[in-house]
């Protein structure tokens, strides 16, 4: 049904979007300028969806008879996303936001082949899904990302 390796990547998975969920909602709180606006409703509505994948992560991880983890488990991962000492720099939270998507549609796609090889349709279904989510947050990302660039 599932393996150590699935649990362990779904258990990495669901600590990356409660990580995810903290550095959205800080940025969006410290960002500032006319520019900036966008971005943070952006990350707003984004917000969301991360809590949502993250819920869906937790019931599977229960459904497995593993649990999610805590935050005493929690080991924070995402140096660039860190909210910027310049809260005008939305350039900086804009590649943030890219490495993170980056780093979890890696992990997603390590899951979906743990899933593959475990024999774990559901999980593997779970986490295509979310794939896709994270896919379109990145295209988004690398929208606003040129635009900025551009200017």
């Amino acid at each position: 049904m599932s393996s150590e390796r699935t649990v362990e990547l779904l258990r990495r998975s669901y600590e990356d979007e409660i990580e995810t969920v903290m550095n959205y909602q800080t940025n969006a709180i410290i960002l500032e300028g006319v520019r900036a606006e966008e971005i943070k409703e952006s990350l707003q509505e984004d917000i969301q969806a991360e809590l949502a994948h993250s819920n869906k992560l937790g019931q599977r991880l229960k459904q497995l008879g593993a649990r999610p983890p805590s935050s005493k488990d929690f080991t924070a991962r995402q140096d660039s996303l860190q909210p910027p000492e310049d809260s005008t720099d939305v350039l900086a939270v804009i590649e943030g936001v890219l490495d993170a998507e980056e780093d979890a549609i890696s992990t997603y796609h390590e899951l979906i082949d743990a899933a593959e090889e475990a024999d774990d349709p559901v999980t593997e279904d779970l986490a295509v899904e979310i794939l896709a989510d994270e896919e379109a947050h990145r295209a988004e990302f690398k929208g606003f990302q040129k635009e900025y660039r551009n200017e």
